[in-house]
């Protein structure tokens, strides 16, 4: 195994090869059948393609980082002692993907210490593929910034499904829309990469776990935004998420939620 401060200046590219390995079996497929998940009264569905893309995605790390944690939307954790981890969502967005949308995406992220530091959100339909790193965030290789917007009223908000908030939670999003310029949903991860490049200014989500937002922490940040919990801290655990383009926005957006 190389050694890690030699791994880490190529981590980048190794994320580029993580995406072309995944691009290899979701893209130009046709648009697959899906099983359910949640079993009676829901539907959180699964199609062959998640489940391959995952298995390949694995089979990259294992042989470049034996010693890695990886943990995935399909096939769990392995190694979950070890203090770095990749977090692996095959297709996030698979109900875009069997309605022959293009807004699902491919998600990896490295975790160290708890931290994620490296990760992407690949639009393989969209041939976009946005990355973050402490260095910064790139989309296709050049770099982009989130927007200087600071008040909730001038505001680009989204979510991926406004009906997915319940009670408190459903009210508490009604307080944040009801204030924002406008409105857009379905849009999944990607509208974390929108936000990064300055077309959407802030993202309010709950419900997400691991493997949903782990790679859209330092996409977010890389590009100089802010991404944090709906307290206003850092805790992602709950999945309870938010993104903004500033830590002004950021603010007036937890400080409604929070009533």
């Amino acid at each position: 195994m190389m050694d890690w401060v030699m791994a880490l200046a190529m981590i980048l590219p190794f994320l580029h090869r993580l995406s072309t390995t995944a691009r290899g079996v979701t893209l130009g497929a046709p648009v697959p059948s899906a099983d359910n998940k949640a079993g009676e009264g829901a539907f959180d569905p699964v199609t062959e393609i998640d489940r391959v893309a995952e298995r390949v995605l694995r089979g990259e790390i294992e042989a470049a980082f034996p010693e890695d944690g990886i943990e995935g939307e399909e096939y769990g954790l392995i190694r979950g002692e070890a203090r770095r981890r990749w977090l692996l969502d095959p297709v996030d967005g698979t109900r875009a993907l069997i309605c022959g949308l293009p807004s699902w995406t491919t998600l990896v992220a490295l975790v160290e210490d708890g931290e994620p530091t490296h990760g992407f959100i690949d639009s393989p339909a969209l041939d976009e593929l946005m990355t973050g790193t402490p260095e910064g965030a790139l989309l296709n290789g050049r770099p982009v910034r989130v927007s200087s917007c600071t008040s909730l009223a001038e505001a680009r908000l989204s979510t991926t499904d406004p009906y997915l908030f319940a009670g408190r939670e459903s009210e508490a999003f009604e307080r944040v829309r009801s204030g924002v310029r406008l409105a857009r949903y379905g849009l999944d991860a990607l509208a974390y990469a929108r936000l990064a490049a300055g077309h959407l200014d802030l993202v309010v989500e709950s419900g997400l776990k691991p493997h949903d937002w782990a790679a859209l922490v330092p996409v977010v940040r890389g590009a100089g935004g802010v991404v944090g919990d709906w307290r206003g801290g850092t805790d992602f655990a709950g999945g309870a998420i938010v993104a903004a383009s500033t830590q002004a926005l950021f603010d007036e957006a937890v400080s409604l939620l929070n009533g």
